[in-house]
């Protein structure tokens, strides 16, 4: 087990959550407010306030973080003014796809086997530079239906818009963020990786500037920090730059920290569980089936777009400490929208904090001099539907409960509805249903175990599970995967995200079995690439065989194979007690 100090930081929207792991034990945590306005002085002060529980650390530092920064970004459409170009070939309309941004379409095409049939019509190409270019655009991506097979018009695209038109300052290719087929999901991967990269380039400068320094800081005690991850959504890590060239990879960090963070502290990791994230605004509910997550196969869906960006099954639905609540008829509704400040805390909004709180349910409420305004508070809600304040604040508590268990049912039958993967492989039988709730989050002492009962099932609060997150980020490990397409009628083979063709050998036959090696090779160079074993670590998780045939008769193969060094979370202990940790209080990260 590697000794190297790991620095866990998750970014979230209220706090910034830290845990440091030694020798795979977590030998401290913290958590400040994030300040959205100054990224690193938050994350700095997470990361200091961290490594001040474990005193002097005299070894370099890795550093993974979790953050919704790419995540906010689309849902909430900040990303920068973006030119689509796609390159779809005849007989399609990409305005008939039902996507979601504008796509100015071009002349060109290349057929299903990676056959350049068309020229791409460059003059309209410059056209389209030029007159987005005028309008203050300053991203681009460049999409053809089968750059997977053959990228050289997206390549051919991409060396004008670089030789001449400087305004883009971020450019991606269909065929380097995904090799997988499906052209309208690579359309949107590689218009949301555009739209994104500038701010997740200022991210990534923000951490250097924090690595230089720590280092600045640490000459003479060599505490600095080593290597930089950040973790994907399929709860993996990659390396810091890379996220700068993909940044797409890193939406829904969080759920996959939480999955992660299971992983690495539940008493029995090999169980069939939902594991349930609480924050302050959203829960986020994901799962696990026989110990391993389950797959979203074709890819992430975020904010309606539907993207070939792999990723960790999760759900997140707007339930949280600090939400809403309003009597609807006599019945009591909690969120989806954020209430604000609950009462406990100062401000005048009436949360499930304070409900939980005035119940001394959470220890921050015991001794806060807002207690009695949070009771004034229940008083006033409570009257109108004759309940007195802390009958109010049970009903408040059950009502939270209840739709959470509503919620994770609606999640399991939203799976049942569908093939169901997990990172390896298709799953059969399809037994998914949980025997326990893994709660993480610091709200979850207060809702897990009344959920869990409600659903007639066990429970487990993780050790640490305010930071949980943030221990999830550090136990993950770096991953990688390659799609290798082969077609030996035509004699090729390409690795789409190496951006790397050749020849197939006539002798000895390529076959399925000559596939598959290649698949594992080019993986495991990967994996060699992010310092891990490669023997050990590379497997191939999805692979398709078609013939070729022609005149009747079988000329050749057509092969496409995933290969992938597989999200893993390294097991990290606790002297801390999952059932005698303090509930602390219910505001969300």
């Amino acid at each position: 087990m590697s000794c190297v100090p790991v620095v866990g930081i998750d970014v979230g929207g209220s706090n910034t959550d830290a845990a440091l792991i030694i020798c795979g034990e977590v030998a401290g945590t913290a958590k400040v407010p994030t300040d959205p306005d100054s990224l690193i002085h938050s994350t700095a002060a997470a990361f200091e306030e961290a490594l001040q529980a474990a005193g002097c650390v005299r070894k370099p530092f890795e550093l993974h973080l979790s953050t919704t920064l790419s995540t906010n970004a689309i849902v909430e459409g900040r990303g920068d003014p973006t030119l689509a170009l796609a390159v779809p070939g005849p007989g399609m309309r990409v305005e008939d796809l039902g996507l979601r941004f504008p796509i100015q379409q071009i002349a060109g095409s290349i057929d299903h086997r990676g056959r350049v049939t068309g020229p791409v019509d460059m003059e309209s190409v410059h056209r389209a530079l030029r007159a987005a270019a005028d309008r203050g655009v300053t991203a681009l991506s460049i999409a053809g239906k089968f750059s997977h097979r053959n990228p050289c018009h997206e390549l051919q695209i991409e060396q004008a818009a670089q030789a001449g038109y400087p305004e883009f300052t971020s450019v991606t290719t269909g065929h380097r963020v995904s090799g997988r087929s499906n052209f309208p999901r690579r359309l949107a991967t590689a218009y949301l990786n555009a739209s994104i990269a500038r701010q997740q380039g200022v991210f990534v400068e923000m951490v250097e500037e924090l690595m230089l320094r720590e280092r600045g800081a640490a000459r003479g005690t060599a505490t600095a920090i080593g290597k930089a991850f950040l973790l994907k959504a399929n709860g993996g890590t990659m390396r810091l730059a890379e996220s700068a060239r993909r940044p797409i990879e890193a939406i829904l960090s969080g759920p996959a920290a939480s999955t992660m963070g299971a992983l690495a502290l539940a008493a029995n990791p090999g169980a069939n569980a939902a594991v349930i994230d609480i924050g302050g605004t959203t829960t986020d509910i994901s799962v696990l089936v026989a110990g391993i997550p389950v797959f979203d196969r074709l890819g992430a869906v975020i904010s309606g777009h539907a993207t070939l960006v792999p990723a960790l099954f999760s759900r997140s639905i707007g339930l949280g400490g600090d939400s809403e609540v309003r009597a609807e008829q006599s019945a009591i509704r909690i969120g989806p929208r954020r209430a604000g400040t609950p009462t406990i805390l100062g401000g005048t909004a009436l949360t499930p904090t304070d409900a939980a709180t005035a119940l001394g349910l959470a220890a921050i409420g015991a001794s806060h001099r807002h207690l009695g305004r949070a009771v004034e508070a229940l008083a006033a809600f409570g009257e109108p539907i004759g309940l007195a304040p802390m009958a109010a604040a049970e009903a408040i508590v059950s009502a939270f409960a209840a739709q959470l268990a509503a919620e994770i049912d609606s999640a399991y039958r939203q799976l049942e509805s569908a093939p169901v993967y997990t990172v390896s492989e298709m799953l059969a039988p399809r037994d998914i249903r949980p025997r326990s709730l893994i709660g993480l989050g610091a709200p979850a002492p207060v809702f897990v175990p009344r959920a869990a009962a409600l659903m007639g099932l066990s429970f487990e609060l993780l050790p640490h599970h305010a930071a949980a997150n943030a221990v999830g980020a550090a136990a993950s490990r770096p991953t990688a995967s390659i799609t290798l397409h082969a077609d030996t009628a035509l004699g090729t083979l390409t690795i789409p995200e190496a951006g790397y063709s050749t020849t197939v050998p006539l002798k000895p036959a390529f076959d399925l079995k000559r596939a598959r090696a290649e698949a594992l090779s080019w993986a495991g160079r990967a994996a060699v690439e992010l310092g891990l074993d490669a023997a050990d670590d590379a497997s191939i998780v999805e692979e398709e065989s078609f013939n070729v045939v022609r005149g009747f008769r079988t000329v050749g193969h057509i092969y496409s194979i995933k290969a992938q060094v597989r999200p893993e979370a390294q097991r990290i202990g606790s002297l801390c007690s999952a059932m005698g940790e303090s509930t602390g209080g219910t505001g969300g990260r």
